[in-house]
């Protein structure tokens, strides 16, 4: 094999070689992501609380009315809980941007119904963490992402 023929297959596999490590790095994503970007997101929790998050509207910059829907695996409502929802953005070092984080409490409407005002700072994608809670003792979450216009 001449020098220029192995130089070249050198170079092809360094280069798929750093394909595989870039590609596996993007397939793991965001750790705190338990489901892709969704409106409204479900999940159900070791509690065997099922937790419904939504926005009233497309999320967007700024001010979001926001609600929960908390019902226990047999659809029972959970009407006495300390329900909050955290919005979190990770930091963008290469923007000069560091993480952004803001929570919002939600008020028990009835039926297990909760909502509240959430703030976004910036259009993008924001994690989503609603956290039920009972006597200062998490009993659920739930894990989602928004897409902010």
């Amino acid at each position: 094999m001449n020098a220029n023929l192995r130089s070249t297959l050198a170079t092809l596999l360094a280069c798929l070689g750093i394909v595989a490590v870039l590609a596996a790095g993007c397939a793991r994503g965001d750790p705190e992501t338990a489901q892709p970007a969704a409106q409204p997101a479900a999940a159900a929790n070791a509690q065997s609380l099922n937790i419904t998050f939504g926005t009233v509207g497309a999320p967007a910059k700024g001010d979001n009315k926001i609600e929960a829907v908390v019902k226990r695996a047999d659809g029972t409502p959970v009407t006495d809980a300390s329900v909050a929802v955290t919005f979190r953005m990770p930091a963008m070092p290469t923007m000069n941007m560091p993480e952004m984080r803001s929570t919002a409490p939600l008020v028990h409407q009835g039926d297990g119904r909760y909502t509240g005002t959430g703030q976004l700072e910036m259009a993008g994608t924001w994690y989503v963490t609603v956290t039920v809670s009972r006597d200062g003792a998490q009993i659920g979450s739930s894990r989602s992402s928004v897409l902010a216009k």
